[in-house]
């Protein structure tokens, strides 16, 4: 066996295994596929085109209710009346630019992310873009790759491949020279080479990893609830629109235009246009600032998906310690001969072309000797729990070793065994990690390779922790969202490393957790640190803890990870971590800070919580505005508002306030049922603002007839919807900061500004008459304001949410 470490270019190569008589393509081989089109040249995209952009901002269907609006109102009605449509046409700007700049920000993470492949090409490992792979191309892989385009194989080095992301089988498939390699599959153990059969379209890994990495807008509670309250409202909005047509066009005591601009004024406010908007900017400058942190954020709704998280299980390795470890101690049983050991360790290291952390470990500390050579070796499986070589000693002689996990390779029944199991335990009680090196009585090929193994020595490791692991458990605490540590290490030595970071609860050898779901999951809900998991059963671990209702999240770098961040409800890898886990999960922290986390679940809560919040504003809108037009037809009068007035008070009342509400911070974990949370408030919200405004209006007609002072009556409605709908944002605001009040005191002093300014007065049509009148408006207000408090109060009680 030859190992050589080539380089070739500026991307740095993992070591890897060649064989002399497979250099790969020569570059005239490649460039004359390149110059056929033979070429992996599938675009991965990590967002939308600005073309798409552009079409899913502009070409919605209350966009093309407005825009038909807009232009009756061009045609019939003063400038001011019109200016609902450039309102809009700020709105859609604004969403562009802000999922224009998403764009740009995920498109740069994407290219830090992307998968680079090892290919061999003249004799030569050099990484390169997965659409620079051309038909024939010897592509390297070792554990934790990711196979980006079918082939078949030509080398393996006890190479094992888990195919279960497409065929669904869980148990590794050992892959030999000729055997096929499926795109989409990752190495869970062991090394080799495959040559590329199919590339492009025709690859099925071109479509895996453009699902896989798609920047997406769907599958999201909150747009899926707002979907489905726009739908309600257009089914809503048809018949009573045709109804106040109908009985504008009947009225018509103030002539045609009149009535026409009085009737879109009474259509306009039922669509809640800006509600979609500001859900779209919310989300994209969540992404923009989770960018800044190295969050590469893959699916969208994972943002809103983390936040609403209540578990999370943390993979130790790389997630609370550092990928890195140190050999502390080198501890020889049964009288062995350090020096001995000292080479039988630098050889098992010399064996293995990808190692682990832990091996690396050993081969930092333990160089190989020049006259120790590994013949045959057995890569570290997570499954097994070992490797193995068969080293070459420099007498002559040849023994087969295997370093791996002294419980695993050790029978406790017996004394020496006993003894050695003893000595880990207390090694493991202080947070350390344990490798025992052993002399096996078969060969690597026989099926109980462990069985009476001899131990020769342990091999004590110390991990780094990472130094912001425990801020972000106690930040975890402090949010009420459980920390389960599952690790593939000893219960024991992880549940130091989990005290040491102020983890507390029971620490569990999972091989004692029971097959069976719900035994299973009521083992989890009592238990904190789970040791010596296997990587199917942490699979079982996320759904055991879905069954009973946990929203989870899964952290992980290592190939074992992969199972359990795909069946995850949110799946979070590390950005040194390996293809397949980068491939399935939604959130990728590219600087590996576990500390990054945080920084997601807030922008995840601020998001939810302030939708839901302003939501409410939007809906208020949308079911006053629907019984206004109710009632309206019913009493055969003329609509009290003009567009101008209603796009005044949905400005200072919704639009400008909403806009900052829905940045503004928020911590509070987001709750289930979106539209029914919504709707609880908005319904009662908009009852009785509706109501209190054509209460006011019959007044004041009553108080003006006969004078034809359509202006007046107007008016006085005018400031007891406004009157109202602050109350409603100030309701809303709560709880109050000094940017709230501020925030809405100045909507308030707005509105005086145009009722004290004689041009404003005019452009608006905004003029109080006399004093009893706008005395009355102020009064019924104060009465809606207080029926307002008692129900929302009594919702808050009585209403599930």
């Amino acid at each position: 066996m030859t190992h050589i470490h080539a380089r070739a270019g500026l991307d740095p190569v993992h070591p890897a295994f060649v064989r002399a008589a497979a250099t790969g393509l020569t570059a005239a081989e490649v460039a004359e596929r390149v110059a056929r089109g033979q070429v992996n040249d599938v675009p991965v995209r990590s967002s939308r085109s600005l073309g798409e952009i552009v079409r899913a901002n502009v070409f919605t269907r209350f966009n093309a209710i407005i825009g038909v609006l807009w232009l009756v109102m061009l045609f019939v009605a003063p400038v001011q009346d019109s200016l609902f449509g450039y309102v809009i046409l700020a709105n859609t700007g604004i969403g562009i630019v802000q999922e224009w700049r998403a764009k740009k920000t995920l498109d740069s993470l994407a290219v830090i992310g992307e998968a680079r492949p090892t290919v061999r090409r003249d004799g030569v490992a050099a990484r390169v873009g997965t659409s620079e792979i051309v038909l024939g191309d010897l592509i390297e892989i070792g554990p934790g790759d990711k196979a980006v385009v079918d082939g078949v194989c030509a080398e393996a080095d006890g190479l094992e491949i888990d195919e279960s992301l497409l065929t669904g089988e869980a148990d590794p498939v050992v892959k030999r020279p000729g055997d096929q390699v499926m795109s989409g599959s990752f190495v869970v153990a062991g090394g080799g080479a495959f040559e590329a059969t199919k590339v492009g379209r025709e690859a099925y890994a071109a479509q895996l990893a453009e699902e896989a990495s798609r920047f997406t807008l769907v599958h999201s509670e909150l747009r899926t609830g707002i979907s489905t309250i726009l739908k309600y409202v257009t089914w809503m909005m048809i018949p009573t629109a045709i109804g106040l047509v109908i009985s504008q066009l009947v009225v018509k005591q103030h002539g045609f235009k009149d009535s026409v601009a009085r009737t879109v004024g009474g259509i306009v406010p039922m669509v809640p246009e800006g509600l979609v908007l500001l859900t779209s900017v919310a989300f994209a400058i969540g992404v923009i600032r989770l960018g800044r942190k190295q969050c590469l954020v893959q699916e969208l709704p994972a943002i809103e998906g983390l936040a609403r998280v209540d578990t999370v299980c943390l993979d130790k390795t790389g997630t609370l310690t550092e990928g890195g470890m140190d050999v502390t101690e080198l501890r020889p049983l049964q009288g062995a001969d350090e020096t001995y050991v000292r080479k039988v360790l630098g050889a098992l290291g010399e064996s293995d072309p990808r190692p682990n952390a832990s091996l690396q470990a050993v081969i930092d500390a333990y160089p190989d000797a020049e006259d120790w050579r590994s013949t045959e070796s057995l890569p570290f499986s997570s499954a097994r729990k070992y490797s193995g070589a068969t080293v070459s000693e420099g007498d002559g002689e040849s023994g087969t070793w295997l370093l791996g996990a002294p419980d695993v390779l050790l029978d406790p029944d017996d004394d020496a065994d006993a003894s050695a199991l003893a000595e880990t335990e207390r090694l493991n009680e202080q947070g350390l990690r344990v490798l025992l090196l052993a002399r096996a009585a078969h060969d690597l090929g026989h099926s109980e390779v462990a069985r009476g193994a001899e131990p020769v020595a342990l091999v004590v490791l110390e991990q780094r922790l990472r130094p912001d692991a425990a801020d972000t458990l106690r930040y975890f605490a402090d949010q009420d969202v459980h920390a389960k540590v599952i690790s593939g290490d000893n219960a024991v030595s992880v549940g130091a490393v989990a005290g040491k970071l102020g983890l507390t609860g029971g620490v569990v050898d999972a091989r004692r957790l029971p097959d069976d779901q719900e035994a299973m999951a009521r083992a989890l809900d009592e238990g904190t640190v789970f040791g010596r998991v296997a990587p199917q059963q942490k699979r079982d671990m996320v759904g055991a803890l879905q069954s009973r209702g946990h929203t989870v999240a899964m952290t992980g770098d290592g190939v074992n990870d992969v199972l359990a961040l795909k069946d995850a409800d949110i799946g979070v890898a590390m950005g040194s971590g390996s293809e397949a886990t980068r491939a399935v999960a939604q959130i990728v922290l590219l600087n590996n800070s576990f500390a990054t986390l945080p920084s997601v679940v807030a922008e995840g809560r601020r998001v939810i919580g302030n939708i839901t919040r302003v939501a409410t504003l939007f809906l208020v809108k949308t079911v006053y505005s629907v019984l206004l037009a109710v009632l309206v037809a019913c009493w055969r009068v003329e609509y009290p508002f003009l567009p101008r007035h209603l796009t005044l008070l949905s400005t200072l009342t919704i639009g400008i306030p909403a806009f900052f509400l829905a940045l503004a911070p928020n911590k509070e974990r987001a709750k289930p049922h979106f539209v029914r949370r919504v709707m609880r408030y908005s319904l009662p919200g908009g009852v009785v603002a509706g109501t209190a405004t054509f209460v006011t209006y019959l007044i004041a007609r009553h108080h003006y007839s006969g004078t034809g002072a359509l202006d007046a009556e107007t008016s006085a409605a005018t400031l007891t919807l406004f009157l109202i709908s602050m109350w409603v944002l100030a309701i809303i605001a709560r709880p109050y900061t000094w940017w709230r009040i501020v925030l809405v005191a100045s909507m308030g002093a707005s509105f005086v500004v145009v009722l004290m300014v004689p041009w404003l007065q005019h452009f608006f049509a905004l003029k109080l008459v006399g004093v009893t009148m706008p005395w009355i408006a102020v009064g019924v207000s104060a009465v809606a304001a207080v029926a307002l408090e008692l129900l929302w109060r009594w919702v808050d009680r009585r209403v599930p949410a």
